[in-house]
């Protein structure tokens, strides 16, 4: 057998399950005790733990990088033996903080709660974080240079940086994860999972079950972004879609409302287009400086405040009155809103340029991309990107494409809870019904005035519970606001 995999691999036959099996056997993953970043409710027993496994399988005598993972078991001794375990989205989000919710959800009433840490995110030895690319946009509005060369020069900075430390950023993507995921469930010695993942890890649970399926019970994804989806493809649409969403949704109850905004996305389309190319001025005064600065901003400052608007549940009701109010060239107070996000945040992490980088934007194509502009013509001129990470930052970041297999959809009979609301701007509800084709046994829930993650928040937790006491059982509802289908 091993001579006949050496004739395959030197025919370069790469069947990607024989393969990957095959550099798996040569290492063996291991547990190591660490320090607890975070805790659970002291009514719960915590246990934390680091993964350690090679940074890179196709060279398992290399580095070894360390992920650490919290466990809160539940206090019921006749808990089910299949525990629950979730990772954040991004990619580039750490994971630890979510154990703190552990005794709020009823999902420990019954089972243990495991939140790992990915690859290359906060936590994770080592991280691949960097504040370069951060701060060179903040350098390009003080002193209103072009924010794309900036950034691409950000990027360049944290890419030798992260070389420099010996970090081998090819390592970081999806197809390691899932293995990753895998590895934890066999040094656990678990026998069966229930996979939790949001945004991205929504499209990373999939990949561990296509991967590694015997050791998969359910999966709850909450707005997912399946991997088979280009999402550079689709953000200028998928920001419009909710958008109009939330403002068709005013327009309807207008009647009830004595604020006079009338057909407002048609004037939202019109005044955009109007300030195609303008540049406006603001005096801006940074937390904790002495002087203001005069920054320059445009349409594409308008609308990424209106995209963060988008995602913050809280807010969505407001997007009617500040859109009525821009479009009265009332820019002000919203501008001063993006600064303070632009100047007390940072830019992506390298593990979310890596991933982003080999996973999404290797296989999209700039075609599409360019059509989308030509939909909302409004949008064309604005230097406006949804995503922190474009195509321009992946060609300065260069890395390979993950194996194209991992792109592709697959089927499973293997039970799925899908949550999506319908005023998400980044992964639409179509994306649910997408999973729901290759994955029958999957259900949805819909969720009305909602926008991203709205499943793992209180409201979703008793359709999370009923899903796992009975994942072949469908959910019920008792909120007209929110759709089982």
């Amino acid at each position: 057998m091993k001579r006949l995999l050496i004739i395959l691999l030197a025919t370069n036959f790469f069947a990607f399950k024989v393969s990957f099996a095959q550099k798996r056997a040569t290492y063996k993953p291991a547990i190591e005790p660490c320090p607890c970043a975070f805790k659970a409710d002291s009514s719960l027993k915590t246990i934390c733990g680091y993964l350690i496994v090679p940074e890179n399988r196709t060279k398992p005598a290399g580095k070894n990088i360390k992920l650490p993972f919290i466990i809160a078991e539940s206090s019921n001794p006749a808990k089910k033996k299949d525990p629950v375990l979730f990772t954040g989205g991004g990619p580039g989000s750490s994971s630890l903080g979510f154990i703190g919710s552990a005794h709020h959800r009823s999902l420990i009433k019954d089972r243990d709660l495991i939140v790992f840490e990915q690859r290359g995110t906060h936590f994770a030895v080592p991280n691949l974080d960097c504040n370069e690319v951060g701060e060179a946009l903040k350098k390009a509005f003080i002193y209103n240079l072009p924010k794309d060369s900036m950034i691409q020069a950000g990027v360049k900075q944290c890419r030798a940086k992260l070389l420099a430390q010996g970090i081998d950023l090819t390592a970081y993507n999806t197809v390691e994860s899932a293995a990753d995921i895998e590895d934890l469930r066999k040094a656990l010695k678990i026998d069966s999972l229930n996979l939790f993942g949001i945004s991205y890890s929504g499209g990373l649970m999939p990949t561990v079950l296509k991967n590694y399926p015997s050791g998969i019970r359910s999966l709850i994804l909450d707005s997912p972004l399946p991997e088979f989806v280009n999402i550079d493809e689709e953000e200028l649409v998928n920001f419009n879609e909710a958008l109009y969403t939330v403002l068709a949704k005013y327009e309807a109850d207008s009647s009830t409302s004595t604020l006079p905004y009338g057909e407002l996305q048609h004037s939202y389309k019109q005044y955009f287009t109007a300030i195609t190319g303008k540049d406006f001025t603001i005096k801006y005064l940074p937390k904790d400086a002495k002087d203001s600065l005069i920054i320059h901003y445009s349409q594409s400052e308008l609308i990424g405040f209106l995209e963060g608007v988008l995602f913050d549940f809280s807010r969505i009701k407001e997007i009617p009155f500040i859109v009525s109010e821009m479009i009265k060239g009332h820019h002000e107070v919203y501008i001063k809103e993006f600064l303070d996000g632009i100047f007390n945040g940072g830019g992506p992490s390298g593990m979310r340029l890596s991933v982003y980088c080999s996973d999404k934007m290797a296989y999209a194509r700039d075609a599409l991309i360019k059509q989308q502009y030509q939909l909302y013509p409004y949008m064309a001129g604005a230097g406006f990107y949804v995503n922190d990470v474009y195509r321009a930052m992946c060609d300065c970041w260069k890395v390979p494409p993950i194996i194209a297999a991992t792109k592709m959809p697959f089927y499973s009979k293997v039970p799925v809870l899908l949550g999506a609301g319908d005023s998400d701007p980044a992964t639409r509800p179509i994306y649910n019904d997408m999973l729901h084709h290759f994955m029958p046994n999957s259900q949805r829930v819909l969720f009305k005035g909602r926008s991203h993650g709205p499943l793992i928040r209180k409201e979703g937790d008793t359709l999370i519970y009923q899903f796992l006491n009975n994942p072949h059982k469908k959910v019920i509802s008792t909120d007209t606001a929110i759709v089982v289908y």
